[in-house]
């Protein structure tokens, strides 16, 4: 059974919008049972959008677009659509009050005309109501195959997707069960990863699929079958993990759909009633960025501090100046040093500091850029390691922040 998804708009060819519905549309789908067969993003031009539908009908069962429902004359989707299929644009009275409802909600000035343009949709189009916004939702059909139309603001697009796409689409189609389960790891590479488990992958059954998911500091490993009977694709899945669990135990975060490893982490600071603060230098803020992303943290993360000039790790954190002189501030002992300032600072039971140089220049120290260093402060003292990432801004901070909650890990799992 399979889905194509089409996003329509200049601003994404461009670079200007990211387009994070396609991913989103593709997650719930494949939740359904529904195999993306292709992903489009095209302009805003009619025999352009014209091609990839008419492309897509050949291929895919469902089809879904988003973006071009807007109010201005560069929003041609409807137009096109409703060309498409064979039908022409009608006024929509429910969607114009819709719309009319929406402005006195917000205290705006009635509709302009190009606001009420929007209720025009094809005569034959099933609406689904959007009470986020002006531009509906429309489902069509053409020779067995089922086109939706959806508005390109993405929480617009998400609700309608949830509330009134995803239901009719289950009601409509026999779909086979889909299964994921993907495994976390850390510490160790994708081609080490594969080295070790070489004999399992070569014995997996032919219709369970292995595949790397590769980032920096860490690989993620998902395995996925599709079938008739949900039980069995799930069992045969869920054996095949286990057997990759044991294989790869000491590099292992857990299952990613019952957690990551922040979420891991803060469990089991839960469970023990300890709590976590960070100091951070080079990683700028993100590692309590990425902790207090999570609802509930608040229950395990006291705070952090940003130190990211020298002179305030000395104000802030209290680091004598003589040891930043002595060792340089790229160092183990300055990184050490602030972890254990931050436990007293935030009357944390572990706190995790990061010092080092992300580029592009090499700032004050002699290190060169992407070295780093990483201390975790526990009730039982404080480890550290100094890493080389290699150059490029980004890669050093993503890596920084993954090897640091790595490392905070495997301090926590010794209480």
């Amino acid at each position: 059974m399979f889905a194509e998804i089409i996003t329509i708009g200049d601003e994404i060819l461009i670079g200007q919008v990211v387009d994070t519905n396609a991913a989103f549309i593709a997650a719930e789908l494949n939740k359904i049972g529904f195999s993306i067969y292709q992903i489009s993003s095209v302009q805003d031009e009619k025999e352009h959008i014209l091609n990839i539908l008419g492309a897509a009908q050949k291929r895919a069962e469902l089809v879904i677009i988003t973006g071009g429902l807007g109010p201005t004359k560069d929003d041609i989707t409807k137009e096109v659509l409703s060309e498409f299929v064979e039908d022409q644009l009608v006024s929509n009275s429910e969607v114009e009050e819709n719309i009319k409802r929406l402005f006195k909600e917000f205290n705006l000035n009635l509709p302009l005309p190009a606001n009420l343009r929007q209720a025009m949709v094809p005569s034959k189009a099933t609406i689904l109501m959007n009470k986020n916004g002006t531009a509906p939702g429309m489902w069509m059909e053409k020779d067995g195959v089922v086109f939706i139309a959806l508005p390109g603001v993405p929480y617009e697009m998400k609700h309608l997707l949830t509330e009134e796409v995803i239901p009719r689409v289950a009601e409509k189609f026999t779909r086979p069960y889909i299964y994921h389960s993907t495994l976390v790891t850390y510490g160790l590479g994708e081609s080490a990863v594969a080295e070790r488990i070489k004999e399992f992958e070569e014995n997996l059954a032919k219709h369970v699929k292995l595949a790397y998911l590769p980032s920096l500091g860490k690989v993620r490993l998902r395995l996925s079958s599709v079938g008739a009977d949900k039980e069995s694709v799930t069992a045969e899945v869920d054996a095949a993990m286990k057997k990759l669990q044991g294989l790869l135990s000491d590099i292992v975060v857990g299952l990613e759909e019952e957690s990551s490893i922040i979420e891991r982490i803060g469990k089991i600071l839960k469970s023990q009633k300890m709590f976590l603060s960070t100091a951070e230098s080079c990683t700028g803020g993100k590692i309590a960025a990425e902790i207090t992303k999570f609802p509930g943290a608040s229950s395990t993360f006291k705070g952090g501090i940003t130190a990211y000039e020298t002179s305030l790790k000395t104000k802030l954190l209290g680091l004598p100046k003589k040891l930043i002189d002595t060792y340089n501030v790229v160092s183990l002992e300055v990184a050490e040093a602030m972890a254990v300032r931050s436990c007293r600072v935030f009357d944390s039971d572990f706190a995790v500091a990061t010092t080092g140089i992300a580029g592009p220049d090499k700032g004050e120290g002699d290190d060169e850029v992407g070295t780093v260093c990483i201390a975790v402060a526990t009730p039982k003292g404080v480890v550290s390691e100094k890493f080389h990432f290699g150059k490029g801004r980004d890669r050093v901070i993503e890596k920084s922040v993954n090897k640091a909650f790595e490392m905070l890990l495997k301090e926590i799992l010794k209480i």
